[in-house]
């Protein structure tokens, strides 16, 4: 039997959401199954392939839902779950106990713990730390910016390496590990530890350049990284630089995408207002209530940089 997982790439949930979701499918209902992982960017012109439905179970954990009739299983805790309003009706027409949505949750994996306990009786406990850090690492919940920014435990240094590494093969290596083993061993596996090195230092230059690209206006950290390689750069750098702020918007650029990404300090000195997934709605991007992105096709860096002006300013309006 071929099982076929799409989860959110080059995430730490994403991924620890497929580490936890195949190992409950493998014990609780097929053990001699061949478990096939396929990475998912969220892109501008979204869709679900015919080919990534090829299994004979087929899921997807922590990215968007698809009405393909051959999808079994489906896990997800953003606010902007669904491509299309269409889609949203279908679910709610087609209520399933395998396709389920939650998103008050802190995480994914812990959501998909969480069920698989409830609803099958099934736990993984050499897991819980899996777990634990997922709902750290998605619900941003450090004690603070230093923390999340100097990583000093070994989710978070893996943390770096999901989100920075080129290609899915490293991810699905990590996966595949996370499924039976202790995140402390696999950091320090001498080839995630070849991975690691590099983006670390990449990460220590990142805090400069942004350091020197950005500025806190009202309470918005705004930065444009187009031309720097830098688009998995850590989310937290705005506020470790900038205290005293609420939000971050920026925009970067990769090999597929123009991105703005937008985010809320969660050690910020008044609670955000906004909830900026259904800002970013409005742009055709997505989240949840703290964070959110919006995809722009490659190349349309002016577009990207007029929305990202415009939300910055939005933002900036709640302290005037």
């Amino acid at each position: 039997m071929r099982v076929r997982i799409l989860y959110h790439d080059h995430c730490f949930d994403g991924a620890a959401s497929a580490a936890y979701f195949s190992r409950f499918l493998e014990e609780r209902f097929h053990p001699d199954a061949e478990f096939l992982f396929t990475g998912l960017a969220h892109k501008a012109d979204q869709i679900f392939e015919d080919w990534m439905f090829d299994g004979d179970v087929n899921a997807i954990v922590d990215f968007k839902y698809s009405p393909d009739p051959r999808l079994t299983w489906w896990f997800d805790h953003h606010q902007s779950a669904f491509l299309s309003p269409e889609d949203a009706e279908q679910y709610r027409r087609n209520p399933s106990e395998k396709k389920l949505y939650d998103p008050d949750a802190p995480s994914c994996t812990g959501f998909i713990a969480r069920v698989a306990r409830e609803r099958w009786g099934w736990e993984a406990r050499d897991l819980a730390e899996l777990v634990r850090w997922a709902e750290i690492i998605d619900g941003a919940q450090y004690p603070d910016a230093k923390t999340a920014v100097e990583m000093p435990a070994a989710a978070m240094k893996l943390t770096l390496v999901i989100e920075g590494v080129k290609g899915s093969e490293p991810v699905q290596q990590i996966i595949r590990w996370m499924r039976r083993r202790p995140l402390e061993e696999i950091i320090a596996e001498p080839e995630i530890q070849q991975l690691f090195v590099p983006l670390y230092e990449r990460h220590l230059r990142s805090i400069e350049i942004i350091r020197s690209r950005a500025r806190c206006v009202n309470g918005v950290v705004s930065f444009d990284l187009i031309g720097y390689d830098l688009e998995g750069y850590n989310k937290f750098i705005p506020y470790y630089l900038f205290p005293e702020s609420v939000y971050s918007v920026s925009v970067s650029t990769s090999s597929f995408r123009t991105k703005v990404s937008v985010g809320s300090n969660p050690w910020a000195p008044r609670p955000p207002r906004h909830n900026l997934a259904t800002i970013c709605e409005r742009y055709g991007g997505g989240g949840h209530a703290r964070v959110g992105a919006i995809s722009f096709p490659l190349g349309e860096h002016e577009a990207a940089r007029k929305v990202a002006q415009e939300i910055a300013e939005e933002l900036g309006r709640e302290a005037q």
